[in-house]
């Protein structure tokens, strides 16, 4: 069984009032077998899309390779619209050494409840994924189910979302489509998608991430 950890500490500050909350990095980012333009800094993987649709959302001019400066400006940003990242896995086995979810066996998860805690000004959790088994969202239900705190719905279109109340405070979470490609297949079964690609023949799958992502990042219109 390979042993997939989490390579990465989450990416919190004093100030941060939102946080990107997924599972794990591909294996890759723990064997430091990483390709060119793999950032060695949380969702840097070249094959992922989150970093590519905040670029262009807020158009960053991000750099895409192995250096310290690719780090930094990703950090620079996110501390600018106070985000933070602390995804809910911390290691977990594979029997096959791939990156999907479903995959994961013997999952051990970060004590997500105590950051929310220790840093008072969050109040939204942006999920990368919807709920299915050994998402993000799952396991944060998980936790709150042995918590016996409810879990309950607020929109159900998407990106749907939830709310819960904890430490005296109440929490909003926010289900994005995956920033994985292999979210693609979903994304092209999906109403809106279909509808898209009548009206234009070029309209992609990153079109339909950016349309949602860019609702809930820039324009805020679900933080409220």
């Amino acid at each position: 069984m390979f042993i997939h950890f989490h390579p990465f500490k989450p990416f919190l500050k004093r100030e941060t009032r939102r946080i990107i909350v997924g599972t794990l990095p591909p294996p890759r980012f723990c064997t430091k077998e990483y390709k060119e333009k793999d950032v060695l800094f949380c969702y840097g993987s070249k094959d992922g899309l989150l970093w590519q649709i905040l670029d262009k959302i807020y158009k960053l001019n991000l750099i895409y390779d192995n250096s310290k400066i690719a780090i930094e400006q990703r950090k620079e940003f996110l501390i600018k619209e106070k985000l933070g990242i602390c995804d809910i896995v911390d290691s977990c086995k594979r029997a096959k050494i791939d990156a999907s979810d479903i995959g994961m066996e013997e999952v051990v998860l970060r004590d997500i409840l105590k950051y929310l805690r220790d840093y008072p000004n969050i109040n939204t959790i942006i999920f990368t994924g919807g709920y299915c088994k050994n998402s993000p969202e799952y396991f944060l239900r998980k936790v709150l189910k042995e918590k016996n705190i409810k879990f309950e719905i607020v929109d159900d279109n998407i990106p749907k979302v939830h709310k819960f109340e904890y430490d005296n405070r109440i929490f909003k979470t926010i289900s994005l489509t995956s920033p994985s490609n292999a979210a693609n297949r979903s994304i092209g079964a999906n109403p809106y998608y279909k509808k898209q690609k009548q009206i234009n023949i070029n309209y992609t799958t990153f079109d339909f991430r950016l349309e949602q992502y860019e609702k809930v990042f820039k324009f805020k219109e679900l933080m409220n």
